[in-house]
């Protein structure tokens, strides 16, 4: 997630995504992507953190190096109190908004404001408290991101006045769905009020799974570019169609079926989100670990420990030395690669990984995407996670995106 720029960076962007040449249908649709990610993206990230703690095993020696996207789990990770977690990403936007929730940590008063910042983040007393606390602390190419106006003409700071899960490409194209079903008079927010799991499965079975039998859904999403907005590359759109005997239509609502009936409502929110477009407005509305009030000073302590890269991963790691890094987080940036950048990303994570280093990351589709397509050479040296740990992870991250959760350790003689 989180790996398009602007000028200069998007060489290195069409690096990551083009895979065809220009005329081309895939090449068209490669090139479409690489547009629509120009700006912000995911204002929240997509992978369960805790699911990623648990699989991780992170120490205080730990140095995480980890794909920045929205930063949810940049600063969740720190309640796991690593030595230090460098974060990543192409995308200005995504670079942006992490330093706005390190300055935020950093700078604001106390745990009421943070919250109404990124808990709430629909208030117009934020914008006050970005002015007086935040501003004066942010890097120059921070502040000028979050003090200009978008293309509607609005300074992107507002957007934590005006609701800020309901921006970014991902945001935008919930609010599409939302706007969709409802045309079909169905309330997505009726979920939340569900009592218990067995009512949320009433729920799904009788208002959202005929929903997946619209004619005009299902002709929408067999349009690659429809799902651009879901951080669907045409590359991985391709992967997740085979993953299903529904095809991409038959994935989607298996996947919605799961973040809807698999979880406690009052526990996931991923499915506040998905749902209802933030995380609640009610005292004990389900958060993240970093906007825990439990974590707060923990994660506040820590966030100096938080390094934030407008770079390419395997760029950052060519730049480390041999055996100085531990624990690599991919997100589900593989299923764009080709072998040849496969190859190369993980001969960079062998040569910088200590004894002992772990590899996490996600897959759209069940099927691994590096196992065969790199040297065995290189392979050989990691031992994969044990089928039924993988399973079981898949199983429990909330986010219910994917298709399989994956994680390799270095093997003590490598």
């Amino acid at each position: 997630m989180g790996s398009v720029a602007k000028t200069p960076r998007n060489g290195a962007v069409r690096g990551a995504v083009h895979r065809h040449e220009h005329l081309t249908k895939q090449g068209i649709l490669e090139r479409a992507f690489t547009f629509a990610f120009r700006g912000l993206v995911y204002a929240q990230i997509w992978e369960d953190p805790d699911v990623d703690m648990e699989a991780l095993e992170i120490t205080p020696d730990s140095h995480v190096v980890t794909i920045a996207s929205g930063g949810c789990n940049v600063f969740s990770y720190l309640t796991a109190n690593p030595a230090k977690i460098t974060a990543v990403d192409l995308n200005p936007a995504h670079i942006a908004l992490n330093n706005l929730k390190k300055q935020a940590l950093l700078s604001l008063p106390d745990y009421a404001t943070f919250h109404r910042f990124f808990g709430l983040a629909n208030r117009p007393e934020n914008i006050d408290a970005y002015k007086e606390f935040i501003r004066p602390q942010l890097d120059d190419t921070s502040r000028d991101y979050w003090d200009s106006r978008s293309p509607s003409g609005v300074r992107r700071i507002n957007g934590f006045k005006t609701g800020f899960y309901k921006q970014g490409l991902l945001g935008r194209l919930i609010g599409f769905v939302h706007n969709m079903a409802r045309k079909y008079k169905i309330d997505p927010t009726e979920i939340l009020r569900a009592k218990n799991i067995e009512e949320q499965r009433e729920i799904f079975e009788t208002r959202f799974a005929p929903f997946f039998e619209k004619k005009f859904l299902r002709w929408l999403v067999d349009q690659p570019a429809a799902l651009f907005g879901f951080g669907i590359p045409p590359a991985q759109y391709d992967l997740l169609k085979v993953d299903d005997a529904g095809g991409i239509t038959g994935a989607l609502k298996s996947r919605l079926r799961k973040l809807a009936c698999d979880f406690d409502i009052k526990d996931n929110y991923y499915a506040w989100q998905a749902f209802g477009r933030g995380y609640g407005e009610h005292a004990d509305a389900p958060l993240p670990p970093y906007l825990q009030k439990a974590n707060y000073e923990a994660v506040r302590d820590r966030a100096e420990r938080v390094e934030i890269r407008h770079t390419n991963y395997a760029d950052y790691l060519d730049s480390m030395p041999a055996q100085s890094l531990d624990r690599y987080i991919l997100l589900d940036a593989q299923d764009w690669m080709t072998d040849e950048q496969l190859t190369r990303i993980w001969t960079e994570i062998t040569r910088t990984a200590k004894p002992g280093a772990r590899v996490l990351y996600r897959t759209a589709a069940v099927p691994d995407v590096v196992a065969g397509h790199i040297p065995a050479a290189i392979l050989d040296q990691w031992e994969y996670a044990p089928q039924e740990k993988r399973e079981d992870w898949t199983r429990r991250d909330r986010s219910s995106v994917y298709g399989a959760t994956h994680l390799w350790t270095l093997k003590p003689h490598a």
